[in-house]
């Protein structure tokens, strides 16, 4: 069983790490809030540490699950970080969804004390989480990869390499792209549906079976009719997403019309007060704006 250390334990990595705990590896434990880690250590081969290079420590893999670039650089090469006491050998696979220029730094910086940083980015959401279903897109040293592969698999059902150092968060990237216009989509069509007089339950399920299907349409879908914003994925964390996006898109003069105006409206839902809500908030900025009530 190997040494593993993971680094928070947010919606997304209390249920990752719960697998990997599952299956039979001991792990050392850090989150901002100890309360997080409650469930987990108070399961036998859970242990605590009270920071990130502590976590490290003697870990053979470090996994790594936190909001954005600034925190993973915080949890990396930040005081107490990993690079203070991981050695080489050490594989770190980073979770979190943020920038392929910050990742590609990092793992230079890791890789002069011969530790791989794997960027591992996944989609699927909270339910992807739970049930160990999630798509992982990974860049980095080909070899890391390849040690660490049966370990994913305890997370994640679609486990892809993509190439080197970066090409994980770009892949992510190309999903937050298409999950982010899709969204935009099945909110227009329901929108469209509802001013027309349709039964959204029955176009639901009459649009579902065919052409126009998507895992937004199925699981979204339901929660915009039933006005359950209850976050999956948040909208600001979507935000963050399609920032890096666009970010990128002007580091390659990549013209994304389509991605900049969903990114205009997800804003205008987080001015709405729907920041914390799931990302099928869209819909109710677009019944504001078609003025369906």
């Amino acid at each position: 069983m190997a040494k593993v250390a993971f680094i928070g334990l947010g919606v997304m990595g209390l249920p990752m790490a719960g697998h990997l705990l599952a299956a039979g590896h001991s792990l050392r434990v850090h989150t901002r809030r100890k309360a997080k880690a409650t469930r987990l250590l108070s399961r036998s081969g859970t242990h605590w540490a009270d920071s990130p290079a502590e976590a490290a420590s003697g870990a053979e893999v470090v996994f790594i699950c936190v909001p954005d670039t600034p925190d993973v650089e915080q949890v990396i090469v930040g005081p107490n970080g990993v690079i203070e006491t991981a050695t080489a050998g050490t594989i770190v696979i980073d979770h979190s969804t943020i920038s392929p220029r910050a990742t590609r730094q990092m793992a230079e910086q890791l890789g002069k004390n011969s530790v791989y940083l794997l960027d591992a980015p996944v989609s699927g959401g909270d339910v992807g989480a739970r049930e160990a279903t999630l798509s992982i897109m990974c860049g980095g040293d080909r070899s890391a990869f390849d040690r660490v592969e049966p370990l994913l698999r305890h997370m994640g059902k679609e486990i892809t390499y993509c190439g080197p150092s970066g090409t994980g968060q770009l892949t992510k990237l190309v999903n937050q792209i298409l999950v982010s216009v899709t969204t935009l989509g099945v909110s227009e069509a329901l929108i469209f549906a509802r001013k027309n007089g349709l039964n959204l339950d029955t176009t639901l399920r009459a649009v579902s079976g065919g052409a126009a299907s998507s895992w937004q349409l199925q699981r979204l879908g339901p929660k915009m009719i039933a006005a359950d914003n209850r976050p999956g994925f948040t909208v600001d964390l979507q935000q963050k997403d399609l920032r890096l996006v666009l970010d990128a898109s002007e580091g390659s003069s990549t013209s994304l019309p389509g991605t900049s105006l969903v990114h205009q409206l997800f804003t205008a839902a987080q001015a709405a007060g729907h920041g914390r809500d799931g990302t099928q908030a869209l819909f109710t900025v677009l019944e504001k704006l078609a003025s369906t009530h």
